[in-house]
């Protein structure tokens, strides 16, 4: 595993390469070298996607925005950047892939500041729109240069070990560093570090990185780049909606069908097409299509289940945000040893193993947090949060590397882009999905509490938060048993949930059965 190759594809020996316009980027550089420069990449990505979470009730006093606009700020952003992966991934296939990631570093830079600056809550809804657009060229671009640098499956898998748990770090590290810097500066700030981190970013990734492209035949697909981005915004703010309060109002009916019908009509464009946006022949593939389905199934399992852990942790045991977030830090640090782990484990069992095995163990690890109840068990959870990082981990791995090896080099960016589609697409139907199933347990438990009025138990049905609120306004033994009730009815709803969990884990397992049994490390896919 040599340091010193130039980043770029082999070619055989003696056989020259035409230099094209392309192929900018500083000679002998190794393609670890651009390895470091990618994960950096993904790891502001990452860690602006949660710095904001704890910076919510600062500009919430400052900005004083609505609820709706409050929804907006948070949400924006990977709305817009799981509506953009498509059209943007593809589009670096097209006219560069590097040219795609430094004009996403620009963006990215000019967005953190306008948000930093922001005095009104549209301003900084428009920013954090910027930033959803920033990301989406970032994130398929790393992942598909990386494919173009690491032709051997073997580095490859090593290269996507490291991406993994950079991603992995992004996501614990955000919190942290936004608790760190509220304590001294205001709230913009949390989007501020961003900037001098573009800056030097701009010019280093300019200078380093190799430019690559995919297949240019034919004219690139504007129309059906607009209908995957209509049409995923629409069915992702669906699926959030769905989630909330009020699942079958008209907003939220309205966009997820339209955003469905979109995603219809792009599918049937693209085979009609004799250059599609997207080659949907790599479905037809079986590890392909069954990685994709894989992506979505870990993560609609457990993104959802991780919101309603935080609440546990806070609202039952009653611990600080900071405690919460050592408390989760556990799965942090084990997905991380996974993702490094990573590459010797595919060599050794093979993707199919690795991914049945990564799932089993993830659903093993929520049905053992089954016994978590009123009272703390510390030494549960973090065994039970050590195991489920590394599974989870372990199953993305190798449902990641799968997939990039099954799709061709020249359409790298958009099955990367597809990846981290399916990755947030599976995030917000496991909010929707385990969110309704935890309300559908939990609020049975609050309806009639004896001697709790009516109108108190229907307001406290919505969430645990919510129904402490209402106890500490009723006051007095009314208060006192609503608050006792809604915390079992919370806890008997979180077992439900896991179990619910717990299943879909065990039908990803059986789905993986379709990957195949060994590592091919032939010649690299065309």
């Amino acid at each position: 595993m040599s340091g010193t190759t130039t980043a770029g594809p082999r070619r055989p020996v003696g056989v020259p390469r035409p230099r094209r316009a392309e192929d900018h980027g500083a000679p002998g550089v190794s393609r670890w070298t651009v390895l470091v420069v990618l994960c950096v990449s993904l790891l502001l990505v990452a860690v602006d996607a949660t710095v904001l979470h704890v910076a919510v009730p600062a500009l919430t006093e400052d900005l004083r925005p609505s609820a709706i606009q409050l929804l907006w700020i948070v949400d924006v952003y990977p709305l817009v950047c799981a509506a953009l992966l498509i059209l943007f991934g593809t589009l670096g296939d097209r006219v560069g892939r590097r040219r795609v990631l430094l004009l996403g570093y620009a963006l990215f830079g000019v967005a953190s500041a306008l948000a930093a600056l922001a005095t009104a809550p549209e301003v900084l809804i428009a920013a954090r729109a910027l930033l959803g657009a920033g990301g989406a060229m970032i994130m398929p671009a790393t992942l598909s240069i990386l494919r173009q640098v690491f032709p051997d499956r073997r580095e490859r898998a090593v290269a996507i070990g490291v991406w993994s748990a950079v991603a992995a770090v992004g996501a614990a590290v955000g919190p942290l560093l936004g608790g760190f810097l509220l304590e001294h500066f205001w709230w913009g700030s949390v989007f501020l570090i961003n900037i001098p981190l573009m800056a030097v970013s701009l010019p280093v990734g300019r200078w380093l990185l190799p430019e690559s492209t995919g297949d240019r035949d034919g004219p690139w697909d504007v129309l059906g780049a607009l209908m995957a981005a209509f049409g995923l915004f629409g069915a992702v703010f669906g699926v959030k909606r769905i989630g909330g309060a009020d699942p079958l109002s008209l907003g939220t009916i309205v966009p997820a069908a339209l955003g469905i019908a979109l995603l219809v009509l792009f599918v049937r464009r693209q085979r009609r097409r004799r250059h599609p946006l997207v080659d949907l022949a790599m479905f037809a593939r079986p590890a392909f299509g069954t990685s994709v389905g894989c992506i979505v199934l870990a993560m609609l399992a457990l993104v959802g289940l991780e919101l309603v852990a935080a609440q546990y942790l806070q609202l039952v045991l009653g611990l600080t945000p900071l405690e919460t977030g050592l408390r989760l830090l556990p799965l942090t640090l084990a997905a991380m040893a996974a993702g490094l782990a990573g590459s010797r484990i595919l060599q050794r069992f093979g993707p199919r193993t690795m991914v049945v095995t990564g799932f089993v163990l993830t659903a093993m690890a929520v049905l053992s947090l089954t016994v978590m109840g009123r009272q703390d068990q510390p030494a549960v959870l973090v065994v039970g949060f050590v195991v489920l990082g590394f599974g989870l981990e372990t199953t993305l791995f190798g449902a990641y590397e799968s997939m990039l090896n099954e799709a061709p080099a020249r359409s790298a960016g958009g099955a990367a882009a597809i990846g981290e589609t399916s990755y947030q697409l599976g995030a917000g139907i496991g909010i929707a999905l385990l969110g309704s199933v935890m309300n559908a347990a939990y609020a049975p438990g609050v309806e009639a509490v004896p001697g709790v009025p009516s109108a108190a138990g229907a307001s406290a049905r919505h969430s645990l938060g919510e129904a402490y609120a209402v106890a500490d306004r009723l006051g007095g033994a009314p208060g006192a048993a609503l608050r006792a009730a809604a915390r079992d009815a919370f806890v008997h709803g979180l077992h439900v949930t896991l179990a619910v969990s717990a299943g879909l884990l065990f039908l990803g397992a059986l789905a993986a059965l379709r990957l195949p049994r060994v590592m091919d490390c032939g010649r690299p896919t065309d």
